[in-house]
């Protein structure tokens, strides 16, 4: 299995990740503004495949519509020059002074209407450099005090505008579906849609819900504490992974935003061998963009911000590997096996059973060894996860 990054990867950058000037809030910048061209450019030398950004990624907020364009026309003349793809388009509503109180969210009627102007002007731009998804993060609609925020109102305007949205990509015959992107917290005391699960729960209120999935992005469950690898894996059983950010964390923390696999990474492991072999038939259980929503460290120059996002592809593609090899292995298949791993998948009820049947099955109850289960059936899982780890530091396969 090849190292080297190809078009075939689907590897994409956020414009404002490979941008990232190191500013943070107890320090100012360390590296100069990064150009766009320059920036496709590069990925385009990497092996990258797409490149992403927000509105005001490619142009400053309160940009005179010339100045507007002149930017999108630089990107466009960029993407041709380069074959690099635009897979997703977000919207800014989080950096300007007008969203401190959030936007789709904020108890201010006229920024609400204000922020719905700019995401659907954002919209237009999307469909017209082709992107197929196009995500939102909330960043600032949320809290800090109990009292000032009806957050039933707030779910409601929130359901308003995404029900808006939704309607005017399906007029405007866009090829364009949305994913919400959850976080607990940062930059405000508390988010509305906190986790992925919270989003799958709103999307389910929503006039379309078909068009409308989540961005779930690894950093952000696991500042809640969570399994990101089990949040995927619900994630893909309801149909709603529409996209996904790649990053490290390590904790309960502020979010660190680290290249992918330099924060848990055991469960960057796990999440890849998902992605990559997780499907019903063993295929691929995820065939969208693998995006990087990460920041290159503060300390480093911009040979350095090259070298972190080599590095993340490169991370990808060795957990790839040592996820092939560690399906390949007949030992893990047979302690999958006697882990039971997949009996799961056979339905708890026979065909056709129903409950008066279950009821009348003495093997089930009546004549079940429950206590057969105190020091004797283990499920040898630890035993699993050691091989996982042996393939993981490459002393298998």
């Amino acid at each position: 299995m090849s190292l080297t990054p190809t078009r075939d990867d689907k590897f994409s950058f956020g414009l404002w990740t490979i941008g990232y000037n190191g500013t943070d809030p107890f320090g100012g910048p360390t590296r100069a503004p990064l150009d766009v061209v320059h920036a496709v450019e590069k990925l385009s030398e990497l092996g990258a495949y797409g490149l992403t950004f927000h509105d005001d990624d490619l142009f400053a907020f309160g940009s005179t519509d010339a100045e507007r364009q002149n930017q999108i026309d630089r990107l466009k003349q960029a993407l041709a020059d380069t074959g690099l793809v635009v897979p997703m388009v977000t919207t800014n509503l989080f950096s300007a002074p007008v969203f401190k109180d959030g936007g789709f969210t904020s108890n201010d009627r006229a920024v609400r209407r204000f922020a719905l102007r700019k995401v659907l002007r954002n919209i237009d731009l999307a469909a017209e450099l082709g992107a197929k998804t196009f995500v939102m993060w909330g960043g600032r609609e949320g809290a800090e005090y109990d009292a000032a925020k009806d957050v039933q109102a707030a779910l409601e305007r929130y359901r308003e505008a995404v029900n808006l949205l939704g309607q005017y990509v399906t007029d405007k015959g866009y090829d364009i579906r949305f994913a919400i992107e959850p976080k607990p917290n940062e930059p405000r005391g508390d988010i509305l849609l906190p986790t992925l699960g919270h989003a799958l729960a709103f999307i389910e209120t929503l006039e379309r819900p078909e068009l409308v999935g989540i961005n779930p992005e690894v950093g952000h469950e696991q500042m809640a504490g969570l399994n990101f690898t089990a949040g995927i894996a619900q994630a893909l059983y309801q149909g709603k992974l529409f996209h996904i950010d790649l990053n490290g964390q390590r904790g309960i923390k502020y979010d660190q935003d680290l290249v992918f696999g330099h924060g848990d990474l055991q469960n960057a492991f796990s999440l890849v061998d998902l992605l990559e072999n997780g499907g019903p038939n063993g295929g691929p259980a995820y065939d969208g963009p693998r995006h990087f929503d990460y920041k290159p460290s503060r300390t480093e120059d911009e040979s350095g911000v090259w070298d972190s996002a080599a590095a993340n592809m490169r991370t990808y593609l060795l957990l790839k590997e040592r996820a092939a090899a560690f399906r390949a292995d007949p030992e893990v298949q047979e302690a999958l096996k006697s882990a039971r791993v997949d009996e799961l998948s056979t339905p708890t009820l026979g065909e056709g059973e129903n409950y008066d049947q279950l009821l009348a099955d003495r093997s089930s109850f009546e004549d079940f060894d429950a206590n057969a289960y105190f020091n004797g059936k283990g499920f040898g899982f630890v035993r699993l996860q050691q091989l996982m780890l042996e393939h993981l530091l490459g002393a298998r396969g």
